[in-house]
């Protein structure tokens, strides 16, 4: 299973179709699989009063609620099927998160192929009920959850009727951005022992260093949010890659993806050439007489062109030469 990479715009757009556009070029230039955005109707997905996180509050310098945020942050459905046209045209897989069952309707209408859903909802039965009456690709996000509410999330999406193959979880720690130590990287590993299912890394930390690991940990999908300046004001500007640094991001993982390479222990086309000079093979010590029984003494292992390699040494001793070699001569037939 290839590497999938997503670039999460999220609401890196601040509301503004046109700098959605822009996001999706940026992610198609980066050479990511998808790019990804939220759907939420702000008044059904919180209450009224409902303060923002920390986190949102620090990096949006506002004092509001989390209504007031999203409401300014909130797409409508004519710029959804602009952003979805604009993928279409230029060939990368449009996504978006929906935030409640209202969203993931329109979106599974919108012709979205593939669900991703955030770690926030992982215990809102109904909506992973909802979701997985689609049966298409979903992708659940794990963050801020115990072992057992995975399961329960798991458990929901399969009884609800999404198949086993269409489902991928991922490790995620909801902290942006979050600091080395509570990366935990092993939990994905558990995920994947645990549930038998792909795994992959929703990645909030500020390098690429978790996501090259966790793709050589066997991460099929990675998810990283970008921006087209952190400079921006807005909740995830701050834990969000710039262009460059995007480019450079898909780019360091699809190496390590090649670099992963298959499980089978055997010499590369990389190593040919090596191989045949810096082995030593079996050599004439002195001339050997045709039926003359080769012994020890009339061998010698040396680096050549011709000669068995060492490892057929005890096949050659004791064996009557079925030919004359010439002191020097590789000793092969």
């Amino acid at each position: 299973m290839s590497l999938f990479i997503i670039a999460e715009a999220g609401v890196n757009h601040n509301g503004d179709v046109a700098l959605a556009h822009r996001l999706i070029d940026v992610a198609l230039d980066a050479g990511a699989d998808a790019v990804k955005f939220q759907t939420f109707n702000p008044e059904k997905l919180v209450s009224p009063a409902l303060r923002q996180a920390e986190y949102q509050q620090r990096n949006t310098g506002r004092t509001e609620s989390q209504l007031q945020m999203l409401t300014r942050l909130a797409l409508d459905e004519v710029a959804h099927q602009e952003l979805k046209v604009h993928c279409d045209e230029v060939g990368i897989e449009f996504m978006s998160t929906p935030f409640d069952e209202e969203s993931a309707h329109f979106l599974a209408e919108l012709g979205m192929r593939r669900f991703k859903i955030p770690s926030g909802e992982l215990l809102s039965t109904p909506y992973l009920r909802t979701i997985a009456r689609y049966d298409r690709p979903t992708i659940l996000s794990t963050g801020m959850s115990t072992l057992d509410e995975v399961r329960h999330g798991v458990e929901t999406l399969l009884n609800g009727g999404l198949s086993g193959e269409n489902l991928t979880l991922l490790h995620c720690t909801s902290a942006y951005p979050t600091p080395p130590e509570a990366v935990n990287l092993r939990a994905m590993v558990t995920l994947a022992d645990t549930f038998g299912l792909p795994v992959g890394l929703s990645d909030h930390t500020a390098d690429d260093t978790a996501a090259t690991m966790a793709v050589a940990l066997g991460a099929t999908v990675v998810e990283k949010h970008f921006t087209l300046d952190r400079a921006l004001p807005g909740p995830d500007h701050k834990a969000s890659l710039e262009p460059d640094e995007l480019a450079r991001f898909v780019e360091r993982l699809r190496k390590a993806e090649t670099m992963l390479g298959d499980d089978r222990k055997r010499p590369t086309a990389a190593e040919m050439d090596t191989r045949a000079i810096a082995r030593r093979r079996m050599v004439a010590a002195r001339p050997i007489a045709a039926g003359e029984i080769i012994t020890e003494d009339k061998l010698v292992l040396r680096r050549h062109d011709s000669g068995f390699w060492g490892d057929r040494w005890d096949d050659v001793i004791g064996t009557p030469a079925p030919r004359a070699f010439a002191a020097g001569e590789g000793i092969e037939w």
